[in-house]
């Protein structure tokens, strides 16, 4: 990599994790986005070019997520300074993987690094979220947050910002499946029902806190036990072809759970073995190949680092 310019790396995420729509979200190692940073002497934040996405991105900074975040973060410090961005797209777009954060994160944290580091993580995670909100119209942080900080995050509160990192049983492994269909943040949200029974939201309510508690305490029955979501996946499941058959062969594999990632059409797994996520794999795979659909599988532990900067001995010069 060139001496004038910092790469950084921001990876996948699982949101919502079962049953905590907005507010759970953990961080994988692969796949993920690069976004390179450099300066220029325009005085504006310009993206110069975008890879991977087959050309469906904008190259407009205002309509960007990575754009939008790096904008919002020289406007907080009060820098006037010229910035080109390029954005390498390492994951599908409207995947449930978090693509739109991770793009934001892996550019706040490209810039920050680039204009000497005025900023500790933590602190980059609001420019990241101006950015998912220009994408899909809400500033959620489930995405953004595990992407930027690694690891399971709760966001205990929006107003104001409350992100608590929560601990991660050792054993635990993620099996996503991604199955090569697009599904829309934007269309999956309009789908939700706008109001609820109050015994869903009891249900919904102890499986949340059942999940917090069984990864505080690598208990991981009840880490199975709460793996279920009676909200949002009864209604965004529609979206995903075979999505039932696919839970099913992945509880009978040995899954402690399974759920969608995100917004889908992603379809996430955890397990408490890399033998066992590897047949949970298979098995979904499977399931989505009788219903015609191609897909692919990542197998992660969790990535309690989060985003970094790539060091410029294994990034190729520009």
């Amino acid at each position: 990599m060139k001496d004038d310019c910092i790469a950084a790396f921001a990876p996948a995420t699982v949101a919502n994790v079962g049953a905590g729509f907005d507010i759970l979200g953990f961080a994988l190692h692969q796949p993920g986005d690069e976004v390179v940073a450099r300066f220029n002497d325009s005085h504006r934040v310009v993206l110069t070019r975008i890879t991977g996405d087959g050309g469906k991105l904008p190259l407009q900074t205002e309509l960007n997520t990575a754009g939008v975040a790096v904008m919002k973060l020289l406007e907080h410090l009060n820098l006037r300074k010229g910035i080109d961005l390029e954005v390498h797209k390492k994951m599908p777009l409207g995947s449930g993987l978090g693509s739109s954060a991770a793009s934001a994160v892996a550019a706040v944290v490209a810039v920050n690094a680039l204009i000497g580091s005025p900023l500790k993580k933590i602190e980059l995670l609001p420019f990241a979220l101006e950015g998912e909100r220009m994408a899909c119209g809400a500033a959620h942080a489930d995405n953004a947050a595990p992407s930027l900080l690694g690891g399971f995050i709760l966001i205990r509160s929006y107003t104001p910002l409350d992100i608590v990192q929560l601990e991660t049983p050792e054993r635990l492994h993620a099996v996503v499946v991604h199955p090569h269909i697009e599904v829309k943040t934007k269309d999956a949200r309009e789908i939700l029902k706008k109001s609820l029974l109050l015994k869903d939201a009891i249900v919904q309510w102890g499986n949340i806190a059942g999940l917090v508690a069984g990864l505080m305490k690598s208990d991981y029955d009840l880490i199975s036990r709460s793996l279920n979501d009676v909200i949002v996946e009864p209604v965004r499941s529609i979206l995903i072809p075979g999505f039932n058959a696919v839970k099913a062969a992945a509880l009978c594999e040995g899954a402690l759970g399974c759920s969608i990632s995100g917004s889908g059409p992603s379809v996430f797994a955890l397990t408490t073995e890399a033998s066992i996520a590897q047949r949970v794999a298979d098995a979904m795979q499977k399931v989505f190949a009788e219903q015609g659909v191609a897909s692919n599988a990542f197998i992660s532990k969790i990535n309690s680092e989060g985003a970094y900067v790539v060091p410029s001995s294994t990034y190729a010069a520009l």
